[in-house]
């Protein structure tokens, strides 16, 4: 696949674009993306078979919405602030935090959330994220990068004798199905606004 890797991406287009100020947007950014993924890993919409939680959705906006390079310092602060014990996990508690939280079972979920970020922002720098089909097959292949180390670390974790799928995959693809539908029209929606108002 040939992309061309020269659009801007959404956190690009307000200023400033360059110097300290530019930096000092970059860090604030960070910040306010790490509370982003923080805030959605705790949102739980309720859902059939299981609750749908808003955190993978979260990370693969962040991902189109700031491009690789600033999503991948966003998710490694993410990462950061989780391993030195701050509850900001889907399901970190009191009892299980920091990294023994994330060497459990969604330790490797937790490495996929880098690897969608990556793919996410690069595909944003393609302009997959000015069109709904396209931006779709971008989540798509986010979540399975998302999935795929997941149910690895999961077999590993627990034995390939045990139900991974079932456990790791199944009771979440269909809410996944919800949130993918609503990242494929929201990030062109934001693109349309934008270049609305610079009329």
């Amino acid at each position: 696949m040939n992309l061309s890797l020269n659009h801007k991406v959404l956190s690009e287009v307000f200023a400033p674009q360059t110097g300290a100020m530019k930096l000092a947007k970059q860090a604030a950014l960070v910040i306010g993306g790490i509370l982003f993924l923080a805030i959605a890993a705790k949102i739980k919409v309720p859902m059939w078979p299981v609750p749908i939680t808003m955190g993978t959705f979260a990370v693969l906006t962040m991902g189109a919405a700031y491009g690789a390079r600033l999503g991948l310092a966003t998710i490694l602060g993410y990462m950061i602030v989780g391993a030195l014990g701050f509850d900001v996990f889907a399901g970190s508690s009191a009892e299980k935090f920091g990294l023994s939280y994330m060497m459990g079972g969604t330790g490797g979920y937790l490495v996929g959330y880098v690897l969608a970020v990556l793919a996410l922002g690069t595909l944003a720098r393609a302009g997959w994220d000015r069109s709904a089909p396209k931006m779709a097959g971008a989540m798509i292949l986010g979540n399975a990068l998302i999935y795929v180390p997941g149910l690895i670390w999961l077999g590993m974790l627990y034995g390939w004798d045990k139900p991974i799928l079932a456990w790791g995959l199944t009771p979440f693809l269909l809410g996944d199905a919800l949130k993918l539908a609503l990242a494929a029209v929201l990030l062109p929606t934001l693109w349309k606004l934008v270049a609305r108002a610079r009329g």
